[in-house]
């Protein structure tokens, strides 16, 4: 499972003196891609944003762009600093999602989003942070069913990637704070139990929890796109795929309010497709469509021939209940 939230972060730290940031950044970026790759869990080249601050300004950049890793450190460095503006290096900032290949204990299947993997540098400290989203090294997934499998087939290989990584960046892992999911330790995850000793069902306590509010907060506190909760009632359509009902896209007539309000978000197909109409509401949005004027567009209805008008809390009901 994978999760939208971390299930477990490490970080390795080591103070730096005259170090060249830059240069120490795309090293230990990709010397940690290679420790991932040489276990199978991270595929491809390492494709990665590079952010370069500039020494003494508050927000002033000097470079940003998204990279694909190839050749040497140096030879990265170089075609940087041919193309960064003039100016000294405050910090550099690299960061890269992988793919890796997960196995179920049977057999091996590309997984996107398992890490992201971020390495920060200033001139006097340089900082590696893996994060992992998946639930593959615990010996009960984020339902608390027990998967010894999959944990047999993939902590092990967890366990030798944060030792090789110790040893390759050449500073202490620092395992990080428990997160909802589980606890990070030297050799991997260690899954929450509740207070009777029973694994814990994490998943419904946290990660649905957080799939449903993206469909009820807009982004940039309320104030990106169309508001995504309204107290009146709205016009709605029914949005179906090959599986029934997906969820129903709905507008204000009143306010500046559209959404959809999904079904089924346990489902990770059935989540991103939702999130798509997000995105395509967005859009309209940005266009300068109305909330109606998005939902006839986007459903070749008139307005006339959708559903409605009805409270939406009524509808978020009628969405629980199915």
């Amino acid at each position: 499972m994978i999760a939208s939230t971390p299930v477990a972060r490490w970080t390795w730290g080591d103070f730096i003196e005259d170090v060249d940031p830059l240069v120490r950044c795309l090293g230990d970026l990709m010397a940690a891609w290679s420790v991932l790759a040489s276990h199978r869990l991270a595929l491809g080249e390492p494709t990665f944003r590079l952010a370069i601050s500039e020494a003494g300004t508050e927000a002033g950049m000097l470079f940003q762009s998204e990279l694909t890793a190839a050749g040497s450190a140096e030879e990265l460095a170089g075609a940087i600093r041919s193309a960064m503006r003039p100016g000294r290096i405050g910090s550099v900032d690299a960061r890269c999602t992988v793919a890796g290949s997960l196995s179920t204990g049977a057999e091996e299947i590309r997984t996107e989003g398992i890490f992201d993997l971020t390495v920060f540098v200033d001139p006097s400290f340089a900082t590696v942070d893996l994060v992992t989203y998946s639930d593959a090294w615990m010996q009960y997934d984020l339902r608390g069913r027990a998967q010894s499998a999959v944990y047999e087939a993939n902590a092990p290989r967890l366990a030798s990637v944060l030792a090789e990584l110790t040893e390759v960046l050449g500073s202490d892992l620092d395992p990080e704070d428990p997160t909802y999911f589980g606890t990070p330790t030297e050799t991997g995850v260690v899954p929450h139990a509740d207070q009777d000793g029973t694994p814990s069902d994490s998943w419904s306590r946290y990660e649905v929890a957080r799939r449903y509010d993206v469909f009820t907060h807009a982004p940039g506190f309320g104030h990106i796109g169309y508001r995504r909760s309204v107290p009146g009632e709205v016009r709605y359509v029914p949005v179906t795929d090959d599986r029934g009902v997906l969820g129903y896209l709905w507008a204000s007539e009143t306010e500046p309010a559209a959404s959809f309000e999904p079904l089924d978000i346990d489902d990770d197909e059935r989540y991103r497709t939702a999130l798509a109409w997000l995105d395509r509401l967005r859009s309209a949005s940005d266009r300068g469509l109305s909330p109606c004027q998005a939902l006839t567009e986007l459903t070749g209805r008139a307005l006339g021939d959708t559903e409605g008008p009805v409270g939406l809390a009524e509808l978020r009901a009628r969405a629980e209940d199915v």
